[in-house]
């Protein structure tokens, strides 16, 4: 295995490159409003993500209905990857690449805000569902890594962690959900 100080060290470098990034720091800002603005208008945010990312995706929307740190009423949210009977049944009828595109579809007249997790931001299923958003006038919220792949030219704001690693993209993608959630609960 490699040195563990490395490792940390490697890791500590990731978000040391965020805070360069100005245009980073000002969208967490924006993207942290627009939780804010749905939640508290009682607008439906919609929330995926594939693997370790669908796994974030329901870790959000844990924070937001339950809360983060300040006593409060929840908040509307939906974790697209919850619904196994509907994720498999929508896989199995239409195919992968549908899996969060019908979902968004059925609830456009209710949701705000669209935000989609990918390390790699090429996933098929997750620029389908923000085509969809797109056409039903549903805001778009990316927390991305690497270049920010396709799903970049779908997202109206996001935020592209500047990395190649899996592990690394979705630590820093816990930390900026950690920060969003305390945004969203400001006063």
């Amino acid at each position: 295995m490699e040195n563990l100080e490395y490792l940390i060290d490697k890791r500590i470098k990731v978000y040391e490159d965020l805070l360069k990034e100005k245009q980073l720091l000002i969208n967490i800002k924006e993207i942290g409003g627009l939780i804010k603005n749905a939640a508290k208008s009682g607008g439906l945010i919609l929330v995926c993500g594939n693997g370790g990312s669908a796994a974030e995706s329901l870790h959000l929307s844990g924070e937001i209905i339950g809360r983060f740190q300040t006593e409060r009423n929840g908040f509307p949210v939906l974790a697209l990857p919850a619904d196994c009977a509907a994720f498999s049944a929508i896989a199995n009828d239409y195919g992968y690449d549908e899996v969060f595109a019908r979902q968004v579809i059925a609830f456009k007249d209710i949701a705000k805000l669209l935000i989609l997790l990918s390390t790699s931001g090429n996933s098929k299923n997750l620029v389908k569902a923000a085509i969809n958003a797109k056409v039903n006038g549903i805001k778009i919220v990316g927390l991305l890594g690497g270049n920010g792949g396709e799903l970049k030219n779908h997202c109206d704001i996001s935020i592209t962690i500047p990395s190649s690693v899996t592990a690394e993209i979705q630590e820093a993608h816990l930390m900026i959900i950690h920060i969003l959630c305390g945004i969203m609960e400001e006063v």
